[in-house]
């Protein structure tokens, strides 16, 4: 006897899953994917570029392992140029403690950042002195540079002319010498793009600074 047997149930495919289904909407969804962030990337608003404040004149100095050492060996080098002395009772060894750190920092940039460290006090910090000093901040001799030189009125023009900053000694005693505590910001041609403390907001923004200026092409005067 044969089974009688209803008509089958046929699902409709309803206009999503025609959606899904269709190579046409994956080609498409790809596209847009992939589009999109570099559309956004192209079209982001960079920070300004950071100003140009004076241009350091050509150097050529002492470094603490006795070589000479100046300008032309920082062209096309990013540099941090700070200032201070052996002697210094008060703010140096803090300074220097965290240049140490800053060292660290920009280690990852290869040879496009270099820290750079200005006696204030030639006629006592000669290349051994400063050596030691080095030894002892564990400074990379590929980074961060120690020098000093013979002439210490010319060092001190250098540094008020050049780096546009202030220097006094107390003509009374010879470790009384009032310096600048700031970092300036040099970048690979020479010119002074920025001052900043040594407070943590401050070296927070000089690490945003540094970055811009080795990423960015470089803007002529």
């Amino acid at each position: 006897m044969a089974t009688a047997v209803g008509p089958a149930f046929i699902r409709k495919t309803n206009a999503i899953e025609k959606l899904v289904r269709s190579k046409l909407f994956w080609v498409l969804f790809l596209l847009l994917g992939f589009s999109y962030p570099i559309w956004k990337s192209l079209n982001r608003t960079l920070p300004p570029d950071l100003p140009i404040i004076a241009t350091v004149p050509e150097f050529q100095l002492i470094s603490e392992n006795g070589q000479r050492f100046g300008s032309q060996d920082l062209k096309g080098r990013v540099y941090l140029a700070n200032f201070v002395f052996s002697r210094c009772p008060s703010v140096c060894p803090k300074m220097l403690g965290d240049l140490e750190k800053i060292q660290k920092r920009v280690r990852g940039t290869g040879t496009k950042v270099a820290v750079v460290t200005f006696t204030v006090d030639p006629e006592h910090d000669n290349e051994r002195v400063l050596y030691d000093l080095a030894r002892k901040h564990n400074a990379n001799p590929y980074v961060w540079t120690f020098l000093t030189g013979p002439d210490k009125d010319a060092l001190f023009k250098l540094y008020r002319d050049g780096f546009k900053v202030g220097i006094e000694q107390n003509p009374k005693s010879l470790i009384e010498i009032a310096h600048s505590e700031k970092i300036v910001l040099v970048d690979g041609e020479s010119r002074i793009r920025g001052y900043y403390s040594f407070d943590t907001n401050d070296v927070n923004k000089l690490m945003i600074d540094v970055g811009l200026l080795i990423n960015r092409p470089s803007t002529k005067e």
